[in-house]
């Protein structure tokens, strides 16, 4: 699967966050969404209030394909708890995703390139599909080799961040457990997404 490469600093301008974390903020010195005079404020449509969230949505889980949006939601909708609640247990237990939520990455990008390279084991094997959906009682670790990263030990030493309680992590053996199926009050973005908005949007154009 290809991992998107485009101008995360847009991205980041465009919703008024440093949504990736990166350690030089793109709203330091560009207070504005992107564009000539920066982007005028206009009431949004039903459909571009929908259009929005999505892409917010997109963007805090790395740049997701659409196509995997889309069938994370086709799958949402055949469980049985909510649909929103649904779509999210599905983006937060991606194999990407729990990689950075344990620490053991400093950015959902820099996770989606370790699991691809093949850093990581999920209950013993080798896994490097970042989509792999991780189910209760799976253990991820991080390879022997791949333990002397500067950048991989700096996050995980990175007190600011907490692990989520649906995990748990001994970072002393770069190890983390997936405890439960992600709830949503247990899942903290770094903006505000209205996901009963996105569902609307999937609905009218799947």
């Amino acid at each position: 699967m290809a991992r998107y490469t485009g101008p995360k600093n847009r991205i980041a301008r465009r919703f008024g966050v440093n949504l990736f974390e990166k350690a030089r903020n793109p709203m330091r010195n560009r207070q504005n969404p992107p564009g000539m005079h920066g982007a005028k404020k206009k009431k949004k449509s039903d459909y571009g209030a929908q259009l929005e969230e999505k892409q917010k949505l997109k963007a805090v889980y790395g740049m997701i394909p659409e196509h995997m949006l889309v069938r994370y939601y086709r799958e949402a909708i055949r469980r049985t708890g909510k649909t929103p609640d649904e779509l999210m247990a599905q983006l937060e237990s991606r194999l990407d995703v729990v990689v950075y939520r344990l620490k053991m990455a400093s950015s959902i990008f820099h996770a989606q390139q370790l699991v691809s390279h093949r850093h990581f084991l999920v209950d013993g094997r080798i896994v490097n599909v970042r989509s792999f959906q991780v189910k209760p009682g799976m253990k991820i670790t991080l390879r022997e080799k791949s333990r002397q990263s500067d950048l991989i030990q700096k996050s995980l030493a990175n007190t600011a961040k907490e692990v989520p309680s649906y995990l748990s992590l001994e970072a002393d053996k770069f190890t983390g457990t997936l405890l439960s199926v992600p709830q949503a009050d247990q899942i903290a973005l770094p903006i505000i997404v209205n996901v009963p908005l996105v569902c609307e949007f999937l609905a009218h154009t799947t």
